[in-house]
């Protein structure tokens, strides 16, 4: 019945969009103020991430090891690409929320990037992103239902023929 509330329902799609609207905000104006900004460098952050990782109070051991071999192997040694993907992707993530366009893959990667910085230790608001996140997520297409995606998804079922049967059809020799 929540199921059935959350994708479907004309109200929780009203409801949604607002939920929606505020956290695509809260993106946007974050990637965009990373942008505008001038200056934004994610080395000292991941520096940090990595002198002062996620770290189990008993042992002192690490929690996150992957993670951390992921920020000294990858993300630091191509932190060019850090500094470009992380502000447009919060921008992008946020414009998409806002819109409604493309709504679960917008929010997708946005939860992507909220996981990334609570690894790195940043609490933050990312626990508060993340419960919205899962919600915006879970309601499907009925996120954007107010929306680009009203018109955007038809479209590119349209396009790609997914949702239609293909094996209907008949060939006359």
């Amino acid at each position: 019945m929540i199921n059935t509330f959350i994708r479907e329902n004309t109200i929780a799609a009203g409801i949604l969009a607002v939920i929606r609207v505020y956290l695509g905000w809260s993106w946007m104006t974050a990637g965009w103020g990373k942008i505008t900004g001038g200056g934004f460098d994610a080395a000292g952050y991941l520096n940090g991430a990595l002198a002062n990782p996620v770290a189990d109070k008993a042992t002192g051991a690490a929690v996150y090891p992957t993670y951390n071999a992921f920020i000294e192997g990858v993300a630091l040694p191509n932190v060019g690409m850090i500094n470009f993907l992380i502000p447009w992707g919060e921008f992008l993530v946020g414009l998409g929320l806002i819109l409604g366009c493309l709504t679960t893959a917008a929010m997708f990667f946005g939860l992507m990037m909220n996981f990334m910085f609570m690894f790195a230790g940043t609490v933050s608001t990312n626990p508060f992103m993340i419960l919205i996140g899962v919600i915006i997520l879970a309601a499907g297409a009925n996120a954007g239902k107010y929306g680009a995606d009203y018109y955007v998804l038809p479209y590119l079922r349209k396009v790609t023929k997914l949702g239609v049967n293909r094996g209907t059809t008949t060939d006359v020799a």
